[in-house]
């Protein structure tokens, strides 16, 4: 269960211009004035919004890199932020051109994003002599976890992300009964349980 006042969330930011007005994959813009009829998991109709993807390509610089060596050291300052705001981290996964976090993040809006801006503000300063420069693209996606089932499967989705740097909370031993049955999606008392978990 969550922290009374907080609610598991599925957290995903990319790199700068690794996601741009357009993309074949999906997209939504500020204030969803402009986005396709699609997403990542079913992609939109191919061609749709080409040209404004070629647009965007054109006036963007290129697409910002996280080299393996640097993950690591991105993905522990970013947990450390967290921490350090009181939000209960269970796994991230910090790949080439993106980052998944599964954690607790208060139910007001303008907080939660105020936490994940002050992680990509830590993880930029952890790294800022290897990779000097704006690392992050504006926006974030927060996606709330519904109940167990979901909880363990995202916990599973992020751990498995190919080629990323991963960290789940079981790496640092003395994790409670809790958090261990949220991600095997069981109960306080280690029985299976679909119900919500917020």
């Amino acid at each position: 269960m969550p922290t009374p006042g907080k609610k598991w969330r599925h957290i995903i930011f990319s790199t700068h211009n690794s996601w741009l007005p357009g993309d074949p994959r999906g997209f939504r813009n500020r204030d969803h004035r402009i986005h396709s009829s699609g997403d990542y998991k079913n992609p939109p109709p191919k061609g749709e919004h080409a040209g404004l993807h070629r647009y965007a390509k054109k006036i963007s610089g290129a697409p910002v890199v996280l080299e393996n060596e640097i993950r690591e050291t991105i993905g522990l300052a970013i947990i450390a932020e967290l921490k350090k705001q009181g939000c209960r981290v269970l796994a991230i996964a910090v790949a080439a051109t993106h980052v998944h976090i599964l954690c607790e993040l208060p139910d007001d809006e303008s907080e939660w994003r105020a936490i994940v801006g002050r992680c990509k503000t830590a993880a930029c300063y952890a790294v800022r002599e290897q990779k000097p420069g704006r690392l992050w693209g504006r926006n974030a996606t927060y996606k709330p976890i519904d109940d167990r089932s979901h909880h363990a499967n995202t916990f599973r989705y992020i751990l498995g992300q190919a080629g990323a740097w991963t960290w789940s909370f079981k790496e640092e031993g003395g994790a409670d009964d809790t958090e261990s049955n949220e991600v095997d999606g069981k109960d306080d008392k280690g029985a299976k349980n679909d119900e919500p978990t917020s």
